[in-house]
């Protein structure tokens, strides 16, 4: 055989295996969660199934700053406001904003930058997913001054998480291996008897009860994000520093959603007993540790399977909860006259 038939043998075969995995990822459906999309696992295996409910637009619209009753200062479990719509259509008038557009806000001039904002409500609630909470009370000891003048938004900062549509298929945007990593990955995870660690940042962890919480097709596995364990529980130090800055900022009354993790919810419910059970008696907020784990037994995918985050059942259960925690703070205003 001569040397240009080996090189054309060789470039017929690589060519051949290429298209074969192009095909394979044109007929894999992209991600549409986060742990999915970043730990490289198939959606067909780890997707939610259960379509979401849906909310009136007119609830999912938030009032400016200066005529909010209430504050939510919080992080990505904000951001659809499908919580807060529980409030709104109440009566309540809610401004939100977010943690990541400032680093912290938990600083000496916390009070001044509201006034500043033309904030005249009556009650901030600080939300946190359980994970990054630790961290921002750490940030806010050192900061003197909020470094960027309020901003909020009167649309949701993201649209709620939708199942595929029939145009996701074929996937044009994936790379030629996205596919048989996917499925290679799913398939490693499935046929492991010890949980995996994917792309550094995703666990696929042994769940033997899943079925009855989640609907996707391996519910007996469950990917997490490795930071919910990574990161450590919330201690008694974490307390003490919202303690310590809620007496320092007494004028507005305040709230603490802190959402615990998928992790803690399903797999570790005692990760951060001692930091939950002195919240509790401090009476700083809503017990979101007792609710997330009474909810996730009665409401299938009450986290998303694929993702960190409350699904859109979930984050309309934690919607109606917090009214009923809010109305014990601040009845709901009289409508203004027109």
């Amino acid at each position: 055989m001569t040397l240009a038939k080996v090189w054309l043998r060789i470039f017929v075969t690589g060519y051949v295996a290429v298209f074969a995995m192009w095909l394979v990822s044109l007929t894999t459906l992209p991600p549409y969660g986060d742990l999915t999309r970043i730990g490289h696992l198939a959606e067909e295996d780890f997707g939610w199934t259960k379509p979401g409910p849906t909310v009136d637009p007119a609830y999912l619209k938030a009032a400016p700053v200066g005529e909010a009753d209430v504050l939510v200062i919080g992080d990505s479990f904000s951001m659809t406001l499908y919580w807060q719509a529980s409030l709104v259509k109440a009566g309540y008038r809610v401004a939100t904003t977010y943690w990541g557009q400032y680093g912290t806000v938990m600083c000496k001039d916390f009070d001044q930058w509201l006034q500043r904002a033309g904030f005249k409500g009556k009650l901030i609630i600080f939300e946190s997913v359980e994970r990054l909470l630790d961290e921002r009370t750490v940030d806010g000891q050192a900061c003197n001054k909020v470094v960027k003048p309020f901003e909020s938004k009167l649309e949701p900062f993201v649209k709620p998480a939708t199942l595929p549509g029939p145009d996701a298929l074929p996937n044009w945007t994936a790379r030629f291996d996205t596919g048989p990593e996917a499925y290679y990955n799913s398939w490693r995870a499935k046929r492991s008897s010890v949980d995996l660690l994917f792309n550094k940042n995703t666990w696929v962890r042994s769940f033997p009860e899943g079925c009855k919480y989640f609907s996707h097709r391996e519910c007996n596995k469950l990917p997490v994000f490795v930071d919910e364990e990574g990161n450590g529980p919330l201690t008694t130090g974490t307390l003490e520093r919202i303690k310590t800055f809620a007496a320092q900022h007494p004028a507005i009354p305040q709230l603490w959603m802190v959402i615990p993790n998928k992790a803690t919810v399903y797999l570790r419910p005692e990760f951060s007993k001692d930091f939950v059970k002195g919240f509790v008696e401090a009476k700083l907020g809503p017990d979101l540790y007792a609710f997330s784990r009474e909810k996730s037994a009665q409401i299938q995918d009450f986290f998303f399977s694929n993702d960190t985050h409350l699904s859109m059942h979930g984050q309309l259960a934690l919607g109606e909860h917090m009214l009923g925690v809010v109305r014990e703070v601040l009845p709901v205003p009289q409508a203004k006259s027109p």
